[in-house]
């Protein structure tokens, strides 16, 4: 007997007996949950859960995954139906279908090289797609790792063209997620609608303080104590999408400028692949303008 790993994924108004309505389900179709996390918010009156399962996949007790989906979709109507006006998200997914990124990035290379690296080294649960840039600079290193890189330059005349051509590129290469590894262009609002909740970004945890150019700098002449890195998801709202992850350092008056730089480069690497990661595997839920990590 072969067997198939799923994940399920929901996010509703809270009710009682919600896990025990998905643990039924999936009892009845001869499941069986390897792993379940659960949260009920009790600011927002919502509930978010994450289940992985296994179904057998072959033999005379197999289900197949559309059986599972319209099963599904019959007891998150019932879920929806507590409040008016609530709505119930969910999602399943087979685990070993993996989802394809599209990675973007101006000059600065250290973000595209660490997730090149740990996807190379299968530290990643998702596949690299392809390299889009608004400058030539780093083609280099998207051909190290066999991954295929597009010149998108962009000017103010040409940004909505330039956009419309990325997203013929997510369409392409059937694109699941868009990561900026430090893309220094201001996405327009129409991209970010389009693509809500599937663009994830990295800045300096500096943000508002020092906005602009070299922001480690500023931090340097402010005497700062702590720096940090930000990773989150991209809304119109510029850096203020939900967060998914965050990492800080402490520092002191004996760092310099080039020390905060080089320091800021490492957690803005560490804290965006965890980001990915965390949503490859589907453990990233959005609660209004925050998230939910089941980790």
């Amino acid at each position: 007997m072969s067997e198939r790993e799923y994940v399920l994924t929901l996010s509703c108004p809270d009710s009682r007996g919600i896990v025990a309505g998905v643990a039924n389900l999936l009892s009845d179709h001869g499941c069986n949950i390897t792993e379940s996390q659960q949260y009920g918010d009790h600011y927002t009156g919502r509930f978010f859960l994450r289940m992985q399962f296994v179904a057998e996949d072959g033999g005379s007790g197999a289900v197949d995954e559309d059986t599972l989906r319209g099963a599904f979709a019959a007891l998150a109507a019932d879920f929806g139906q507590s409040q008016d006006g609530e709505f119930v998200e969910w999602s399943l997914q087979a685990r070993d279908v993996r989802p394809r990124m599209l990675v973007m990035v101006s000059k600065f290379g250290h973000c595209l090289n660490d997730l090149l690296y740990r996807q190379r080294s299968g530290l990643l649960d998702i596949d690299i797609a392809a390299v889009v840039s608004n400058h030539p600079d780093l083609e280099f290193l998207a051909d190290s790792y066999g991954v295929e890189f597009h010149h998108l330059p962009v000017t103010p005349q040409t940004k909505s063209a330039q956009e419309g051509r990325l997203l013929e590129l997510v369409d392409t290469y059937d694109v699941d997620l868009v990561v900026l590894a430090r893309y220094m262009q201001v996405l327009s609002e129409e991209l970010c609608t389009k693509m809500s909740g599937r663009i994830i970004n990295i800045h300096h945890s500096f943000l508002p303080s020092f906005k602009g150019a070299r922001p480690y700098h500023q931090a340097h002449m402010r005497g700062v104590k702590l720096i940090g890195a930000t990773a989150h998801y991209v809304t119109a709202d510029l850096d203020e999408g939900p967060i998914i992850e965050q990492e800080v350092s402490r520092v002191d008056h004996t760092h310099s400028p080039e020390q905060l730089t080089a320091i800021g480069r490492d957690m803005e690497s560490v804290a965006l692949a965890r980001a990915v990661n965390w949503h490859a595997q589907r453990r990233v839920l959005l609660n209004g303008e925050k998230t939910v990590i089941f980790d």
